[in-house]
C-alpha cells in the first residue's frame, strides 16, 4: 500500500510543471461598433477603446486577419460597410482578437 502511495506522489509530482508551462497567447476585447476604428488596408492598425471614458488603444493587424460577419468571413471593405450601416452601433458587440505574443489583431468579428 505505502508502494502505490509512493508511485502516485511521484508521478502527481512531475505532473505539476506541466500545468504550471501553460500561458495566454490570446485576448479578446468586445466593444461597441462605434467605438472600433478599422484600417484603410488590411496591413494597417486598427483603433479601440473599451468604454466611452478609456483611452483609444492601437493594434497592428495581422497580415491574414479574418474580418467575420455572423460566422462568414468577408473582406475588410464588405466589413466596413456593414459596420458603417448600422443603425444603431453603440449596442452592436465587435470581438476583436489580439494575439499577444506577436502583438497583432488575427480576427474581427461581429453578428449582426
Amino acid at each position: 500500500m505505502k508502494f502505490k502511495v509512493l508511485i502516485a506522489a511521484i508521478l502527481i509530482t512531475f505532473a505539476l510543471p506541466a500545468a504550471a508551462d501553460r500561458v495566454v497567447l490570446q485576448r479578446a476585447y468586445e466593444v461597441a461598433a462605434s467605438e472600433l476604428r478599422l484600417p484603410r488596408a488590411t496591413g494597417g492598425t486598427l483603433a479601440f477603446r473599451e468604454c466611452r471614458s478609456c483611452d483609444y488603444r492601437v493594434l497592428r493587424v495581422a497580415p491574414g486577419v479574418s474580418f467575420t460577419v455572423n460566422g462568414r468571413a468577408v473582406q475588410l471593405d464588405k466589413f466596413r460597410a456593414l459596420l458603417s450601416q448600422l443603425e444603431d452601433a453603440d449596442s452592436k458587440a465587435v470581438t476583436v482578437l489580439h494575439h499577444l505574443e506577436r502583438d497583432q489583431v488575427i480576427s474581427v468579428s461581429v453578428s449582426l
